[in-house]
C-alpha cells in the first residue's frame, strides 16, 4: 500500500514521474494556480516549457547530491567498523596477556596465547621450580634458626641462583650483591632523644644503600629471645643468609655506628678470598691478646657454609648456650684486659682467633687500611679539617663540584678518588697516615647508648650525643649536595641552598 505522502491533491497538476521508490512514485507537483494563470485569472498565457526544464535540472541535481552524500556516508559507516573490530580484538589480545581466567589458575601461559604452555613460569609468574623439593625452601631441615646446621648450603645456594637466572649475583656495575642489617630494640628508648637519634642513625644507613645499590634490612625484634643486646645479630645475620641466597655478603652494622664517607666503596675484590671481614690489628689479637684488638660491631660476612658453621660456632659461648657462665670466665682467663665476667660476642671472637686459629683464622681478615670501624672519640673532631682538603682539591679539580644527578653519584665519586691518589694532601704510603687524611668511612658510638642513655661512664652523655650530630650532619652535607643544600655547620640541623658550587 503506497503512503499518503505520495498521493498529490486533486488541486495539483502532476509534472513529471522522476523515480520510483519503494514506497511508490516519487513526484513533484504544484498548485496549477502557480503553474499557469491566464487571461482569465488575471494573467498572461505564457507557456512554461523553459521553467519546467529548469525546475527539472534542479530537481535532478538535489538527487545527485543526495546519492553523493549517502556513499560518502556508507563509505566512513564501513571504515569506522573496520577499525572497530580491529580495536576489539587488540583489547581482548591485551586483557588475555594481563589477566588469567580465574577457573584455570594452575595453567601455563606464554604470549598471551590461551592453551600455550610457557616453558617454567606459571599464571602468577613464579617458576615451577618453587613447587619442586628440588626447592631448598620446601624442606623443614633447612631452617633460619640458629643451633639447626644447614648441611651443603654452598650448593643449594649455587643451585638456587641457576634456577632464578634473573636475580644477578653481581650488581650491574659489577660489585656482589650485599645486603646490610641492622637493627634496635621494639620498645620505645628510655632516653628523650634516642629514638629520634636511632631514626637518623637508620635514615644514614638508607642514604648509603641508595647511592650504591645495597639492599638493607632493618628489624628490631629477638630472633632468638635469649640472645639479647650485642648477640642478638648473630640469629638476625643467620637468618638473612638463608632469606637472601642472592646476596654474596651480609654486611652487619650496629644501631649506633653512621657511614660518615658516603663516595667510598668497599674494596671487595680484596676479601675474594675470605669469608669474614671486621676491623681491628692483628698485633692486638695474636701478640697482645685484646679483647679490643678487634671490633664486632660492624663485619662483612659472605653467605656460604663456612660462616653458617662459624657462627654455630661463635654463638656455642652466647646467652641461650649451657656454656655461657664458664665462657665468660675462659674468656677473662684467656684475654689480659678483659676486666668483665660474662660473655660478650666480642671478646668470643677474639678467641676464637686465638685457640681455633687453625680453623677459622684463614679466612678472617683484618682491616685496618681504612675505618671500617672508625672510633668516634679520635674521628668527630676531624670532621672539618677533613672537608677543608676536599673543598681545596675540588677547587684545583673544578669537574669534582660540578652539579649531577644523584644516579651519577658514584661516577664522580670513582673521579675524585682517582685524584685523591695523586694528591699530597692525601696519599700516603703509610696506611695508618693515608686512613687518617680521607674521610672515616664509619663512625661507631661505641660505649654511648643511645637508647638507653646508660653511657659508658669514661665518657660524658652530652658528648655522645653532641658527637653523634656532628658525625650524622657531616654525612648528611654530602647527600644533600645533590639536592642543592647544606647544613650551615656540622653541629646544627638547619639548612641553606649552596649559592655557588
Amino acid at each position: 500500500m503506497r503512503s499518503s505522502r505520495n498521493k498529490v491533491p486533486p488541486s495539483y497538476h502532476v509534472l513529471e514521474r522522476i523515480s520510483e521508490g519503494s514506497e511508490g512514485f516519487v513526484v513533484i507537483a504544484m498548485d496549477e494556480d502557480v503553474l499557469c494563470k491566464g487571461p482569465l485569472h488575471g494573467g498572461s498565457a505564457r507557456p512554461l516549457k523553459g521553467s519546467m526544464k529548469k525546475l527539472k535540472q534542479i530537481v535532478v541535481s538535489l538527487n545527485d547530491g543526495l546519492i553523493f552524500m549517502g556513499g560518502v556516508f556508507s563509505a566512513l559507516l564501513l571504515v569506522w567498523a573496520i577499525w572497530r573490530i580491529g580495536y576489539s580484538n587488540s583489547s581482548m589480545e591485551m586483557e588475555a596477556e594481563l589477566f588469567v581466567s580465574p577457573k584455570c589458575p594452575d595453567q601455563c601461559i606464554s604470549n598471551g596465547n590461551s592453551g600455550s604452555t610457557g616453558s617454567n613460569r606459571v599464571d602468577h609468574g613464579v617458576d615451577e621450580w618453587e613447587k619442586s623439593n628440588e626447592n631448598f625452601y620446601n624442606n623443614p631441615e633447612v631452617s633460619y634458626t640458629i643451633g639447626q646446621p644447614i648441611r651443603d648450603w654452598d650448593n643449594m645456594r649455587k643451585l638456587w641462583l641457576d634456577r632464578h637466572p634473573q636475580v644477578k649475583k653481581l650488581t650491574d656495575d659489577g660489585k656482589p650483591r650485599v645486603l646490610m642489617v641492622s637493627g634496635s630494640q621494639s620498645v620505645p628508648c628510655r632516653n628523650p632523644i634516642g629514638d629520634h637519634l636511632l631514626l637518623r642513625f637508620f635514615k644514614n644507613k638508607v642514604d648509603y644503600c641508595r647511592l650504591h645499590g645495597i639492599d638493607i634490612f632493618y628489624n628490631n625484634v629477638l630472633l632468638e629471645e635469649h640472645m639479647t643486646t650485642f648477640w642478638a645479630k648473630i640469629p638476625l645475620v643467620r637468618a638473612a643468609m638463608v632469606a637472601h641466597p642472592e646476596a654474596e655478603w651480609i654486611w652487619w652494622m650496629d644501631s649506633d655506628a653512621a657511614i660518615t664517607d658516603m663516595d667510598f666503596v668497599i674494596p671487595w675484590e680484596r676479601y675474594r678470598d675470605y669469608n669474614l671481614v671486621v676491623h681491628g690489628w692483628d698485633h692486638l689479637v695474636y701478640e697482645n691478646r685484646s679483647w679490643v684488638g678487634l671490633n664486632a660491631g660492624i663485619f662483612l660476612m659472605r653467605n656460604c657454609e663456612w660462616s653458617i658453621e662459624f657462627m654455630e660456632r661463635w654463638s656455642m659461648m652466647g646467652p641461650q648456650s649451657p656454656l655461657f657462665v664458664s665462657s665468660g670466665k675462659l674468656l677473662s682467663k684467656v684475654l689480659s684486659d678483659r676486666a668483665f665476667s660474662s660473655s660478650d660476642d666480642q671478646s668470643a671472637l677474639v678467641y676464637l682467633l686465638l685457640k681455633e686459629k687453625d680453623k677459622w683464622a684463614d679466612r678472617i681478615f683484618i682491616e685496618h687500611k681504612y675505618y671500617l670501624n672508625g672510633y668516634w672519640v679520635g674521628v668527630v673532631g676531624t670532621y672539618e679539617n677533613i672537608t677543608e682538603k676536599y673543598e681545596a682539591m675540588e677547587k684545583e679539580n673544578p669537574m669534582l663540584n660540578k652539579r649531577h644527578a644523584e644516579k651519577m653519584n658514584r661516577d664522580y665519586a670513582e673521579m675524585r678518588e682517582h685524584h685523591m691518589r695523586d694528591d699530597k694532601n692525601f696519599y700516603s704510603d703509610n696506611d695508618d697516615i693515608m686512613v687518617k687524611r680521607r674521610r672515616p668511612f664509619v663512625t661507631h658510638f661505641t660505649g654511648c647508648q643511645p637508647c638507653s642513655g646508660d653511657h659508658n661512664k669514661m665518657y660524658k652523655g652530652e658528648n655522645c650525643w653532641k658527637g653523634m650530630e656532628r658525625a650524622l650532619n657531616f654525612a648528611d652535607d654530602q647527600v644533600l649536595k645533590n639536592y642543592g643544600f647544606r647544613h650551615d655547620n656540622i653541629e646544627s640541623s638547619h639548612v641553606n641552598p649552596i649559592q655557588s658550587f
